[in-house]
């Protein structure tokens, strides 16, 4: 298996809205990759694939999202959604997307980056519960609060703390899966 980590473009976008669709089992967040990436939060440099001969076999994107705090709003990077084709699934193509996505937020200088997600997978990669860090990210009810998630990286400043505010697409995916 030859791994390609590179950032998307958009030849890809067919093939990136079918493998998120694929991967959740539902078009809500492959309708969610295409709002970010149509919305002023799109991070094109942070948007990756993964190509597997040529074919894109796995996607993450990181965009901005709001953290309010004392009257103030800042945007702040966030990780959502990542997807793995599913017959390439559990093979590490997630992590290294991860990864990837992670080092190059760094290498831009962000403070840091949020997710919802699963803590014992994301926390081999440092990830860690935001709220020990004056964060609170609006989860759903039935989702641990260690589900809000933070990786701190070399610019983080500690006192970036507050709740953060998603944009409306992101209730509008939620509202189509449970739709």
């Amino acid at each position: 298996m030859h791994l390609r980590i590179r950032t998307e473009a958009s030849p890809d976008f067919p093939a990136i809205y079918d493998l998120v669709a694929a991967a959740f089992e539902h078009k809500a967040e492959a309708n969610l990759v295409n709002a970010i990436r149509e919305s002023s939060n799109y991070i094109p440099e942070l948007s990756l694939v993964a190509e597997i001969d040529g074919h894109v076999r796995g996607h993450v994107m990181i965009s901005w999202v709001t953290l309010r705090s004392a009257g103030t709003e800042l945007p702040v990077p966030l990780l959502a959604p990542l997807a793995v084709a599913p017959p390439h699934q559990r093979q590490g193509i997630g992590g290294e997307l991860t990864r990837r996505a992670c080092a190059a937020a760094d290498a831009m200088q962000l403070p840091m980056v949020l997710l919802e997600g699963d803590p014992g997978y994301y926390g081999r990669f440092g990830f860690e519960p935001a709220s020990e860090h004056g964060i609170e990210l609006p989860l759903p009810d039935w989702a641990p609060r260690e589900a809000g998630q933070i990786l701190t990286l070399a610019a983080y400043d500690p006192g970036l703390v507050g709740t953060v505010a998603y944009p409306a697409y992101f209730a509008e995916a939620e509202a189509e899966r449970e739709g």
